[in-house]
């Protein structure tokens, strides 16, 4: 059997994942992964953040940090999201990586040394003031189609039309808003033209031996039909994997050119054996999720990139892309931050594997599909909770309720051996599906065995059959109980957490996947207790939740947190529990009131770094003027201050948003910033300074105060 390499597209560094973005790619890819492994398939699964291009150089001008500032903020904002939603990555890592310039580097000498890459010149638009060539998106004007006014450089929002920036009238910079000129440039091209005959040919084989996606076989066909020629690999910008050619030094590859070298790249960062992955097409097979609006650069572009090498590349064998998911009855967008968020999701107390369940349910693989907030409880509640999750429980209830919750390996009925039969066929049917790479298909088919389940429970009436043939009773149960085992097996690459806790009431180890057809084997094994799996989801949420949802996604004002020196302190003239501390922000001196009497000793607050909320609107306290708040965390009773070592009394805690000018309390509760594992965090993103995670000393878990 052949080794797996999975990955999943790499995410843009430059915001946050949606729930289109997550079933795209990430979720997608998982879900197979996880699958490989319990087959016992040696698997690989990459993936990580896209990092270099315009978008980033432009949003770090936008926030006036570095490109690698943003980077390194948002690479953290995304591997903790896909953390919290189970994503089993093998290697998460970054396309800014120094193995990044090298390998993209070397895969352009080889294809220039091939001699597929030519040179030439146009005009490009260019802004004096900024002193950068524009990409098509930062060029504004009016539309040459029908007029409108702040039609992009590379589409016009109003009418449709794609466009070029040279096209525009009235063009300007939105940047800084002055008028841009067109000034001659040189770039590198790729020359496809060349590598058509040899990738046409690959397509052909490839789509067929790997079971392409219908969207990938007719995108990647009207390609070769249009006929191929040469695309740039170049571009005027600094952030970016530079040119190692004599008069293009100052500029970086195309991100196009180099962001899919970063699967093959972020493998070699992490891996001394990368190339027995990438380099080993015999051993291998490549297998890439993505979304539709990326078939071309893995289909026609990459693959010609590796072919033109000459080199032994592992190359696609099986592509599996989505359609778009939109949100209601609208588009998710990144720019308008309209849909639900990887934030989001969190705040919502939705159980992450219940996420999982109705996104791979409503998987968009043939036609765009929507997130519905109504379906999805309608959804969760109905074919998941009231159907496995109700399988679960009364199977489990009513073998330790009547048999000691011992299974028994007893002698069927005819009924009882015609359902073991029909549900090893089942079990067979989500194998097969889930090889063919067919994930919503898998799941439908794990469903019906629930549902199969639950009917035979109810025909088989246990509880009537047991007053005169106790051992048919209980072979029933025992049947739904291995039924369990096999559903627990299938359902983990869908989601994970549930079939772990089966596992746990189960009292079983973590079964491999060829378990799953098995009905002996647990005799005379006893169960553990039984739990509800969920909740259901209550259907008057839908409302709420939409409303909340839908439009831009608004964030509150965020609190300032700074580092502070308590200088002085002493009791409050009207209060017993409350301190007034002059605390030291470095470029001046606050008054803050702090209610830690009894439990922080004065001797070990005097002179202590805290942690300021430094925009806190001033308020009066018992009599007392104060100009800020101590952060302190809080569990059991247990009161702690952070851990603030070396920092420099001042310096500022990166939230992952820029601070308001003023908030009151309120807003500062509403930042939801708590401990866990010891870390500060605000929605589960760590709170840093200076590159490092804020750490407490006294409390693992618990809320900040």
């Amino acid at each position: 059997m052949k080794k797996k390499l999975i990955t999943s597209a790499l995410p843009y560094v430059n915001n946050i994942p949606h729930l289109g973005n997550i079933i795209g790619c990430v979720l997608s890819a998982d879900v197979y992964a996880r699958f490989c492994r319990l087959r016992g398939y040696e698997t690989l699964f990459i993936c990580g953040t896209d990092e270099y291009g315009t978008a980033t150089e432009n949003r770090a001008r936008e926030e006036g940090v570095s490109p690698k500032e943003i980077c390194d903020k948002y690479h953290a904002i995304h591997k903790a999201i896909y953390e919290a939603f189970a994503i089993s990555f093998d290697v998460f890592g970054r396309t800014s990586a120094p193995k990044q310039t090298e390998i993209a580097q070397q895969i352009f000498h080889d294809l220039d040394r091939a001699g597929l890459i030519t040179e030439a010149s146009s005009q490009r638009v260019f802004c004096e003031r900024d002193g950068i060539f524009l990409a098509d998106r930062y060029v504004e004007g009016k539309c040459p189609f029908c007029q409108y006014e702040d039609a992009r450089g590379d589409q016009c929002e109003r009418c449709g039309k794609l466009l070029d920036p040279e096209a525009l009238l009235e063009p300007r910079c939105k940047i800084c808003g002055t008028r841009p000129v067109l000034r001659e440039t040189s770039h590198l091209y790729l020359d496809l033209g060349k590598l058509e005959a040899p990738l046409k040919s690959w397509f052909e084989q490839a789509a067929v031996a790997g079971s392409w996606t219908h969207n990938a076989v007719t995108t990647t066909a009207g390609w070769f039909e249009r006929g191929l020629s040469p695309r740039p690999i170049t571009r005027d910008l600094t952030w970016g994997v530079s040119v190692p050619k004599a008069g293009y030094e100052h500029k970086v590859f195309y991100v196009w050119y180099d962001a899919p070298i970063g699967y093959i790249s972020i493998t070699a960062a992490a891996r001394d054996d990368w190339m027995s992955w990438w380099q080993s097409p015999e051993d291998t097979e490549l297998y890439q999720f993505m979304g539709k609006d990326n078939i071309p650069f893995h289909t026609v572009m990459f693959p010609g990139c590796l072919i033109g090498t000459g080199k032994p590349w592992t190359l696609l064998h099986h592509i599996d892309v989505t359609e778009y998911l939109n949100y209601e009855n609208t588009k998710f967008s990144k720019s308008r931050n309209i849909g639900v968020f990887g934030e989001d999701v969190l705040e919502t107390g939705i159980p992450i594997d219940l996420w999982r369940y109705y996104l791979l349910a409503n998987r968009p693989e043939r036609q765009d599909a929507a997130f519905l907030w109504s379906d999805f409880i309608e959804k969760t509640n109905a074919e998941l909770i009231d159907n496995i999750g109700n399988l679960v429980n009364r199977t489990l209830v009513y073998l330790n309720r009547q048999f000691a919750g011992e299974i028994r390996d007893l002698p069927w009925s005819a009924e009882q051996e015609r359902f073991v039969t029909e549900a090893i066929a089942g079990i067979a049917a989500v194998t097969a599906a889930m090889e063919a790479v067919e994930i919503r298909s898998a799941l439908r088919a794990i469903l019906a065995l629930g549902n199969a389940g639950n009917r035979f429970f109810q025909s088989q009436e246990p509880w009537a059959v047991i007053k005169r043939d106790r051992d048919s009773a209980h072979a029933t149960v025992s049947v739904l109980a291995y039924l369990l085992r096999a559903l627990s097996i299938i359902l983990y690459p869908f989601m994970p957490d549930t079939s772990e806790r089966i596992w746990k009431m189960l009292a079983i180890a973590p079964p491999r996947w060829a378990y799953a057809p098995s009905f002996t084997g647990l005799d005379g094994h006893r169960i553990g207790a039984a739990e509800i799996l969920f909740s259901k989801l209550d259907p008057e949420l839908a409302d709420g939740l939409r409303e909340r949802f839908s439009g831009a996604r608004r964030v509150g004002p965020a609190p300032h947190l700074r580092v502070g020196q308590v200088v002085a302190l002493e009791r409050h003239p009207n209060a017993d529990k409350l301190y007034v501390a002059k605390v030291s922000l470095g470029n001046e001196e606050r008054t803050v009131v702090a209610g830690l009497v009894g439990a922080v000793p004065e001797s070990e607050l005097r002179g202590r770094k805290v942690l300021i909320v430094a925009n806190l609107k001033p308020a009066k306290l018992r009599g007392v003027s104060s100009q800020g708040m101590i952060l302190a965390a809080e569990a059991g009773g247990v009161i702690d201050l952070f851990a603030l070592g070396d920092a420099p009394v001042g310096a500022a805690v990166d939230l992952g948003l820029a601070p308001a000018e003023e908030i009151d309390i309120a807003q500062f509760q509403e930042a939801a910033l708590a401990v866990e594992n010891g870390v500060l965090v605000r929605r589960r993103r760590p709170c840093r300074l200076d590159g490092n995670a804020v750490r407490t000393t006294g409390v693992e878990h618990g809320k900040v105060r």
